[in-house]
């Protein structure tokens, strides 16, 4: 098939020539090329909001691919069905839409205060190994209630298993090569499920069902009846590692810009000293006050999405800003570019948090905000992620001056693989006056 006005390349385009610094030449491509531009043949990259917009809405088009982290398991009565998949999805969103998540605020708000009791001051301390067990904890507990002290600790393991198999090697093995990570993967994933079906068993047996997001999977839907137990225990394990998972990376980042923007740590400290005295007192009118502090939390995710890139396959020919996608191509989503197009975000390098405060700037705007992906396949938790993060924000300046050890390097390393995070971040708190 011809195409119709051929993308422009990007030089020295190669995928292996791109990986060796990925974020500075996705900036350099985009500013170089334009919205849309070929990396390679076959594989193409959408950098500006609008194409980057399109893909993640047109589902049919460019859906998502399934994730290969924790495939279903092998069983006599074979994997979940399309439709049951997409009725475990409804039945999860359930439990995890804003007016959910505002009605649970109480449940969020004690954790992310243990997190500032518990961070050691006048120390430089490596910030993710300290945040992602607390963010876990919440998270986990939000899924499952009072049954999270007994599953906390498989789901610390599917993490663990997350970590041995995105971990970057020279080969790459087909899907169906049992290599020691996916074994232990399958392992940690079986351990998790069998901890979990007694639980499931016992509520349903019970009739108390629960008002945490397994209670809301358990309860037949008027629109698909009653969701077998098979297809809740095959949805549980990514959901559970992504409550806490990709909000770690973002408090990374949240918290590193607390240190290098004093005064603006400052304002979100003059918002929190409104919180109440006891965190489980928290509601969501109170996370609606932190206007400041979750536009701060916005920026930075604006800067450093931790999914700073999406990978879509095309289903059929289609057009994409004035360029034809053949069927079978890749297009790459790159939040990390769409969020500095300089037509959506003025200064869009620079750290203003004010711009969600203006109404020019509402995330809801399309191309906008692109932190939690956007269109039918965005993130099932943003607004819990919102929530966790505003509430960690909030409380750790409220408590804390936060400050990078001193040095003329930073303290910590960019890493791109599987998400953007400061591996190794290093900074210390010293008591607010």
């Amino acid at each position: 098939m011809g195409r119709v006005n051929e993308p422009p390349r990007l030089p020295e385009g190669s995928f292996a020539a791109w990986s060796r610094d990925r974020l500075a030449l996705a900036r350099r491509g985009a500013d170089e090329c334009g919205d849309v531009w070929q990396l390679e043949p076959g594989v193409y990259v959408a950098a500006t909001a609008g194409p980057c917009e399109a893909v993640l809405h047109r589902a049919q088009d460019f859906p998502k691919p399934s994730s290969p982290l924790f495939p279903s398991l092998k069983r006599s009565s074979g994997a979940p069905t399309p439709a049951e998949r997409v009725h475990a999805r409804a039945a999860r969103m359930r439990g995890l839409r804003p007016q959910a998540v505002a009605a649970r605020v109480g449940e969020i708000a004690p954790g992310t205060a243990r997190f500032a009791d518990q961070w050691p001051t006048g120390l430089d301390v490596e910030i993710l190994p300290l945040v992602r067990p607390v963010l876990a904890e919440i998270g986990v507990r939000y899924l499952f209630s009072e049954d999270a002290p007994i599953l906390l600790p498989f789901a610390w393991q599917l993490f663990v298993a997350r970590e041995v198999l995105v971990r970057p090697t020279r080969w790459v093995w087909p899907r169906w090569v049992p290599t020691p990570a996916r074994r232990f993967r399958t392992r940690q994933q079986v351990a998790f499920t069998d901890a979990v079906r007694p639980i499931v068993r016992r509520r349903r047996s019970s009739g108390r069902f629960g008002d945490d997001v397994l209670g809301q999977m358990l309860r037949p839907s008027p629109r698909y009846g009653l969701l077998s137990e098979e297809a809740i225990l095959d949805t549980l394990p990514g959901i559970t590692l992504a409550t806490f998972e990709t909000p770690s990376r973002a408090a990374g980042w949240i918290l590193l810009h607390l240190a290098r923007y004093p005064r603006a740590a400052g304002r979100v400290a003059a918002e929190a000293a409104l919180l109440p005295a006891d965190p489980a007192a928290t509601t969501s009118t109170h996370l609606d006050s932190l206007q400041y502090t979750q536009a701060l939390v916005r920026e930075v995710l604006r800067l450093h999405p931790p999914s700073w890139l999406l990978t879509r396959h095309a289903t059929r020919q289609t057009e994409l800003a004035n360029y034809t996608i053949d069927a079978g191509s890749t297009v790459l989503v790159c939040p990390y570019t769409a969020h500095r197009d300089a037509r959506e975000h003025p200064e869009p390098d620079r750290f203003r948090p004010e711009r969600w405060l203006d109404d020019s700037g509402s995330p809801a705007k399309p191309g906008v905000f692109l932190a939690f992906g956007t269109g039918p396949h965005g993130c099932e938790g943003a607004a819990l992620a919102m929530a966790m993060l505003t509430l960690l924000t909030a409380q750790t300046a409220r408590c804390y001056h936060v400050s990078e050890p001193p040095g003329p390097e930073p303290g910590y390393q960019v890493t791109t693989f599987e998400g953007l995070a400061t591996a190794g971040l290093r900074l210390r708190a010293t008591v607010r006056g």
